[in-house]
């Protein structure tokens, strides 16, 4: 029996969703639909595929507010950010679609030719983060590839994902190429068990974990996982002050720190210039405005009060293991999901090495550079990264030394850009980078060595 389940606004407590989550038998039939449009729809000419996901994104710019509206209600996103992520799946398009032909599209030349085909039925898992921008980064390849898709949101931001299927009905995509499938946990272990062809996941490294393993000695099944990061953010001289408090803060706090490229670990040096940047960060936090999502906060809640008493339960961890509080996360408001940001010194404490995803910015003071690059990459992760400093020459090292797929200079931790690859290796992924190289994984390549006529091949020490 399908069960009832509802999202609440963290910012407000009012429920904005209430949907039936889809049990085994839904999601087999919704599979086995996938399967049915899967043939007519790969053999679709690649540029009515396009033409299709091209209206998509004219569709999804006409209804930019009312998306961004949905991920600010589902997860207590700033209205300026949600709209700026509603932005970003409509610009996905054109980079997909680059990404295709330059990456997996058909090449030919002298006696060979290249192509490549899709895997078939993909299953793609979203986040809450980014409830439409990330899973439309897997789904937008796909389609572009020639796969189907069934699509489960996140159970706790599951209201955009009912607009994106609006919003490809209305482009014109066949009923079919794209499914969705609303539920919790039992509905994404009933999705493991079907017979899907791959499954993109973007998520919690304790998940994606839990995946390779499920999926291990099944080779057929396409798996890419991006699993976030224990960043760290060095800042060293020489570097503006003011500027490089502004990047960490950015780093650190944008989307209450619910990034997976956020910033978790600052880097600064021992002595005043790190005592400089540490004083104008805490001034930044002390000014920073935090609300219900209206353009004028720069920080709404976490996405639910169980997500804040994990913050704090991880903060408190961080005092056990010899931490020391500059400023405390704090829980406040009536739904129990806003939390003030929180800093916290642990050069001398044990470090506890997992991905917290909130707002709270681990401080190491390094004696030297060589130092600091050993601080950072003592991570089993390695997503994102940053420099903050203005000669080249550290650049340079921090380029050859930092264990990073996204590593920036003078740039915040979060910054990414969809022409760009995005992955890291450790727990960050199973090497199946996302954004620009999804086209890797949407299609498997078919090389082929050719002859206009048939003759017989050169046979040595035959009459």
């Amino acid at each position: 029996m399908s069960e009832t389940f509802q999202s609440i606004n963290p910012a407000t407590g009012d429920i904005v969703w209430e949907g039936q989550a889809a049990d085994e038998e839904a999601v087999n039939a919704t599979v086995a639909t996938g399967r049915s449009v899967f043939e007519s729809w790969r053999r679709t000419d690649i540029s009515d595929r396009e033409a299709i996901l091209k209206r998509y994104a004219e569709v999804v710019t006409e209804q930019k507010e009312q998306i961004a509206k949905a991920i600010s209600d589902d997860m207590g996103k700033p209205m300026w950010e949600a709209r700026t992520e509603a932005g970003a799946m409509a610009a996905k398009i054109g980079h997909s679609i680059n990404a295709y032909h330059e990456r997996t599209g058909d090449k030919s030349g002298d006696g060979f030719s290249l192509s490549h085909r899709p895997h078939g039925v993909m299953a793609v898992l979203g986040p809450f983060n980014f409830p439409g921008h990330l899973p439309n980064g897997h789904i937008v390849p796909s389609l572009l590839a020639g796969n189907t898709v069934v699509f489960k949101p996140s159970e706790l931001t599951p209201s955009v994902a009912e607009i994106m299927m609006d919003c490809f009905a209305k482009a014109g995509l066949p009923e079919g190429a794209l499914n969705l499938v609303q539920g919790g946990r039992e509905t994404g272990g009933a999705l493991l068990e079907a017979e899907i062809d791959g499954l993109l996941f973007t998520g919690s490294a304790k998940t994606g974990t839990f995946f390779h393993k499920y999926f291990g000695g099944r080779p057929e099944v396409m798996l890419a996982l991006e699993m976030g990061g224990n960043n760290p953010l060095i800042i060293h001289e020489p570097c503006d002050v003011q500027a490089a408090a502004d990047i960490a803060f950015m780093s650190a706090f944008i989307t209450t720190g619910q990034r997976c490229s956020c910033s978790r670990r600052l880097i600064v040096p021992a002595g005043e210039f790190g005592d400089q940047v540490i004083a104008e960060l805490m001034a930044r936090i002390e000014d920073v405005t935090i609300g219900q999502g209206e353009d004028n906060v720069f920080m709404g809640p976490l996405v639910s009060a169980e997500a804040a008493e994990a913050a704090v339960d991880f903060q408190t961890a961080l005092v056990a293991s010899g931490g020391k509080l500059i400023t405390e996360l704090e829980r406040f408001g009536q739904t129990g999901a806003f939390v003030k940001p929180g800093l916290i010194d642990m050069t001398k404490a044990v470090s506890i090495d997992e991905e917290l995803f909130g707002p709270l910015l681990q401080i190491y003071r390094s004696g030297n550079l060589d130092a600091a690059f050993a601080r950072a990459n003592d991570t089993r992760f390695g997503l994102a990264g940053g420099l903050v400093c203005d000669d080249e020459h550290i650049w340079a090292q921090a380029q050859s030394e930092m264990k990073a797929g996204i590593l920036n200079w003078n740039r915040p931790t979060t910054g990414a850009a969809s022409s760009l690859p995005f992955g890291g290796p450790g727990l960050s992924g199973n090497h199946r980078p996302s954004a620009y190289y999804a086209a890797d994984y949407c299609a498997w390549p078919v090389a082929s060595q050719l002859s206009p006529k048939a003759a017989p091949p050169a046979m040595v020490g035959m009459k």
